[in-house]
């Protein structure tokens, strides 16, 4: 698994999980839900209805919440904690009883049902997938290629994949197609092919037909530094060259010399001869994806559902249902909570590592589940 920000690493689980839970101790006193509910048809209802259920993407869903979760919502809102104009005033002009009322009528109401509409989001790994479609003709079927010159893409490093194809985007790398290539594609679409090919599995290769494996093997080890024993990255922003089309691996190596490609430690007095040998060695050692397994949504939620997945209760702590909740509402959440702009130490690091096409796969995963 990846160390660096597009991959959710198991360093910035851990530390997440290392943190002192934030607690929250609910009040004595218990809500009155017919009280709230009053307050709720009043005050409430023409964003969250006094049912529950937001009444426009973006807007949370209350119905079903646990009533801890709800009290130390509203608490957090009338604190400052949380910050929504509309809510920190109505928290200010209810006392803590009407507060207690509220969460306890909002939290007795039965969930909300999942949509039709919500099925029809696409994971950001199905996206990749689908816009990987485009690129296959030259990259070869999965990111494999086969044409010499051509870089495999299969288990590449993802942010190497997403600075590279940035690169050719704004006409600061050049090869002749690729501006043309690249140019319809946004920033999460980049992010959603990295995360395609990041798992996709690279498969081995012959040897070329020039060079001398064996002689480019010392040659090699200023590379090890950075490029991993025998081309197999482990840093995210740099490139795996086991397996890698040895065409390629020369012209890049050359450019770099030459400096036609930029690179502030990639450059030396390597003769062709040298170059064509190491290229050699590394395109028979083999290789390895960055990624062990697809980056579905369902392996981005699993750190999450130790805490909010269904049926589990976390002792000390207001953890809120996600299953059924509004889309939207959750990926603004999870980019608050990852870009600091939403208290919660323990959130912050588990989001830390996630990009804008992950937060949308693990809000679509959740949005899909039927609330248990």
């Amino acid at each position: 698994m990846n160390k660096l920000l597009v991959i959710p690493t198991a360093i910035a689980l851990l530390a997440a999980c290392s943190q002192e839970p934030q607690t929250f101790e609910p009040p004595k006193a218990a809500g009155n839900a017919e009280a709230g509910k009053l307050i709720a048809e009043a005050e409430c209802g023409g964003c969250h209805g006094a049912d529950g259920h937001g009444v426009a993407p973006g807007i949370p869903h209350l119905a079903g919440q646990p009533v801890a979760y709800l009290e130390k919502a509203l608490a957090d809102y009338e604190a400052g904690i949380r910050t929504h104009a509309a809510l920190q005033d109505l928290t200010a002009r209810l006392d803590d009883q009407q507060q207690l009322d509220l969460a306890a009528w909002y939290a007795s109401l039965p969930p909300v049902t999942v949509t039709d509409g919500h099925h029809l989001q696409l994971t950001s790994y199905e996206q990749g997938e689908q816009l990987a479609a485009t690129c296959a003709s030259c990259h070869g079927e999965r990111g494999n290629s086969v044409m010499a010159g051509v870089p495999s893409l299969a288990g590449q490093q993802p942010l190497y994949f997403m600075a590279a194809t940035q690169a050719y985007l704004h006409g600061t790398r050049d090869m002749s197609g690729m501006e043309e290539t690249v140019r319809g594609l946004s920033k999460t679409d980049i992010e959603k092919l990295a995360l395609f090919y990041a798992s996709q599995t690279p498969l081995p290769r012959e040897a070329p037909t020039y060079g001398d494996p064996a002689a480019g093997q010392p040659l090699s080890a200023s590379c090890g530094g950075c490029h991993g024993a025998s081309g197999v990255s482990h840093d995210a922003a740099t490139p795996s060259l086991a397996g890698q089309d040895p065409d390629y691996l020369v012209k890049a190596t050359q450019d770099y010399r030459g400096h036609v490609r930029q690179h502030e430690v990639m450059f030396g007095e390597k003769t062709d001869a040298d170059i064509r040998n190491i290229a050699a060695f590394y395109a028979v050692q083999a290789p390895r994806a960055a990624e062990d397994e697809p980056m579905s949504a369902e392996k981005l939620t699993r750190s999450c559902d130790r805490c909010h997945g269904p049926g589990v209760e976390v002792a000390g702590m207001a953890v809120p249902r996600l299953n059924g909740q509004d889309r939207d509402y959750l990926i603004m959440s999870l980019r608050a909570y990852r870009d600091d702009k939403r208290e919660s130490t323990m959130m912050h690091k588990m989001s830390l590592p996630y990009s804008d096409s992950m937060i949308e796969a693990v809000a679509t995963r959740y949005a899909n589940r039927s609330p248990e």
